[in-house]
């Protein structure tokens, strides 16, 4: 029996199907203690700079993330502890005051564009995967995505794509698929690779 918990990390580029992906994984073992955790939880707290100043953020470097705090409540995890995770609240452009409580589990997912790009965090994960999709269909989605649930125009989405989203895609994000155990093309309805990845979850949890 493992004591400590299977960490499974899933990456890729905004709108490549991370969530979908982790969704399926989620869903496929519905009776085993399993949680997802989303590295955007762990932006930093901007609430000593102005309203003005943090719309400025590039929330696409790994300097805007307190992946620190991620890989401590990730260790206390896996030692059985429960963590109070942090709420970000991206109407005010900072963290909430508010978290949530993550008891341990037996399987946790880790989500985020730059969860492969830090070694410690890496060092942790037992299988890690990158989501590949195609550039244009990730920002067919992102303007779908952002126009229909954060109400943003297209002209605010397409000029936030091409001077800083897709510049750190290429230079942070995708350099580190040659970190991942499994490339999965075309995201979740690649069903082979999902259903891979379901069976060595399986087999680990069955050890």
């Amino acid at each position: 029996m493992r004591n400590k918990p299977i960490i499974i990390g899933v990456t890729g580029g905004s709108g490549g199907g991370k969530t979908s992906v982790s969704k399926a994984i989620l869903s496929h073992f519905p009776d085993q203690k399993i949680a997802m955790i989303e590295h955007d939880s762990y932006y930093k707290d901007q609430s000593h700079l102005t309203f003005e100043e943090r719309i400025e953020t590039n929330y696409d470097h790994p300097l805007a993330f307190e992946t620190s705090l991620f890989i401590e409540h990730l260790n206390a995890l896996s030692q059985g502890q429960s963590v109070d995770i942090p709420i970000y609240d991206y109407t005010q452009h900072t963290r909430s005051d508010k978290t949530y409580r993550q008891d341990p589990q037996d399987v946790f997912i880790v989500e985020g564009i730059l969860v492969l790009e830090d070694e410690r965090l890496r060092d942790l994960m037992d299988i890690k995967l990158f989501v590949d999709t195609d550039d244009d269909i990730r920002i067919i989605r992102r303007i779908k995505r952002d126009m229909q649930e954060r109400g943003r125009s297209l002209d605010s989405i397409i000029d936030q794509y091409t001077s800083v989203v897709k510049p750190m895609y290429h230079q942070f994000i995708e350099p580190t698929k040659r970190y991942a155990d499994i490339i999965i093309p075309e995201g979740v309805s690649n069903l082979v690779a999902i259903d891979l990845i379901n069976t060595k979850i399986a087999s680990i949890l069955g050890e």
